[in-house]
């Protein structure tokens, strides 16, 4: 994969507001930014965090090279000692960060930056794309995952994806969302994931008939043989010859891992329960029945209502594009300043839209679990020198409607701190998993929502509180900063 510097990759304001503060005092002051979102993707009852990875490697590989600062210098808006100053740029800050894979909800950080201001405003855009789009197709996998009911999803979108990248990352993300695999052997290779597939009409269309493009094909793969079988009559044609050849390869004493059939037309709900039929009476019951053809959570969901036979997905388009809802949303806000003493001074974005305000300060999340079920009964965003203990009793409220109260008794919870370091003085400390070892994280995770926070319409939303001195700042900087 071509691994271009990706230091530039950012909105030109970034570079101009860095060259203001380099001009000014400020420049090295050390600030804090949160990157969070606002409302779950796909109208869904969570999220799921993805990108770190890709995260950790644009920030360690941050460098100024002489071609970026020719380009700079041609644009004519960028002073000589700027420029200058750009040639060590190094990131020297901290990072914390969700980890991937993890069950993320609205307005709590996932990724949070403390760094001289200059420093954290550069990597505000990258932050941005990279976890915005793995967060958002990993949460579409989950949801595509959730829907097929235990069966295996195959992410087959790489010729739709937005270009190379979102179909490299893509994949990964959906790997990590629930995915069995990909058909994007880059992918596999880069991320040493699984990569899967069979054939397609073309190779059926290529032989002078359908038979004989099933016998070809086994001869070469006798031990993974799933036939493509609507390229002509599915039940007529395709279902019948892939089962003499299943029979041929039987009576050669053939016994392949895995064989079966795949639709990506028609009616599949229809074709799935009459190819079963079919496949039981000739004696293979254990063929696996696969079916592509523009899937999505809505339509898998549809289809298990009606009993489709099938038990292998192919999810393409609309999984690697999330084609239903565009974009993550994800946002990065300024939360504090050190002052001259030390100490961070809490910053506050306000609007006249009411889910614009930000919480400020320095936060961390704390997920309130039900010690008797495992469930996640909340997340708890307070800051950072707030320490709460199991044994004490827990009060939860609700941080727009603060008469809406839960206490929880000692004993009766556990807590969880979310975030971990991923850098420390400009030096990772964090070593990321392995993708598998993501989605098995992922698939933990998920086992932690109720059903009820899981479904793909309407979902139980889960409670996201303040603690009350992060709900106190917060009052008291609207109170100072509010208008008449």
């Amino acid at each position: 994969m071509d691994r271009q510097n990706l230091t530039l990759l950012t909105d030109l304001y970034e570079l101009t507001m860095m060259q203001g503060y380099f001009k000014n005092e400020n420049a090295n002051d050390t600030v804090i930014f949160d990157m969070f979102y606002r409302t779950n993707p796909h109208d869904s009852g969570y999220a799921i965090a993805a990108g770190l990875d890709q995260l950790i490697r644009f920030v360690d590989e941050l460098r100024v090279g002489e071609d970026d600062i020719r380009y700079l210098a041609s644009l004519g808006i960028f002073e000589p000692d700027f420029l200058e100053y750009l040639r060590t740029f190094r990131f020297t800050g901290s990072i914390w960060s969700v980890p991937e894979g993890t069950v993320i909800f609205p307005r709590e950080p996932i990724v949070k930056v403390i760094a001289p201001i200059m420093q954290a405003q550069l990597i505000e855009t990258a932050i941005l794309n990279i976890i915005n789009h793995q967060s958002l197709i990993a949460t579409k996998a989950a949801r595509v995952c959730y829907a097929a009911q235990g069966d295996g999803v195959m992410e087959f979108g790489l010729r739709r994806a937005q270009g190379p990248d979102a179909g490299i990352y893509g994949a990964r993300a959906a790997v990590i969302g629930g995915c069995v695999g990909t058909s994007n052997v880059l992918a596999g290779q880069l991320f040493n994931i699984p990569v899967m597939g069979t054939n397609a009409h073309s190779w059926i269309m290529s032989f002078p008939d359908e038979l004989t493009a099933f016998r070809k094909y086994a001869e070469i793969y006798p031990h993974s043989c799933l036939f493509v079988v609507d390229t002509y009559d599915s039940l007529k044609s395709g279902v019948p010859h892939a089962i003499q050849v299943f029979q041929e390869l039987k009576d050669k004493g053939i016994h392949p891992r895995k064989y079966g059939i795949r639709f990506d037309s028609g009616d599949l709900a229809y074709l799935s329960k009459k190819a079963r039929k079919m496949l039981d009476e000739a004696g293979f019951p254990d063929a696996v029945i696969s079916a592509s053809n523009d899937l999505d959570e809505f339509l898998i969901d549809s289809l298990k209502a009606q009993g489709a036979k099938i038990s292998s997905w192919g999810v393409g388009t609309s999984l690697i594009t999330s084609k239903d809802w565009p974009a993550f949303g994800g946002v990065y806000k300024l939360a504090a300043i050190m002052g001259q003493d030390g100490k961070f001074v809490p910053k506050i974005k306000i609007s006249e839209n009411t889910e614009k305000i930000t919480n400020p300060g320095d936060k961390k999340i704390i997920r309130v679990y039900e010690k008797d079920t495992g469930k996640v009964k909340a997340d708890l965003i307070c800051l950072t020198d707030e320490v709460f203990s199991e044994e004490d009793e827990l009060s939860l409220f609700d941080p727009v409607e603060p008469w809406k109260k839960t206490k929880m008794a000692p004993g009766t919870f556990t807590l969880r701190d979310l975030m971990v370091q991923v850098f420390d003085k400009g030096k990772c400390i964090y070593t990321s998993p392995s993708v598998m070892d993501m989605q098995e994280n992922c698939r933990k995770e998920l086992d932690t929502l109720w059903d009820e926070t899981r479904r793909l319409v309407n979902p139980h939303q889960v409670y996201v509180d303040l603690s009350r001195k992060l709900y106190d700042m917060r009052s008291s900087l609207l109170d100072k900063y509010g208008t008449d």
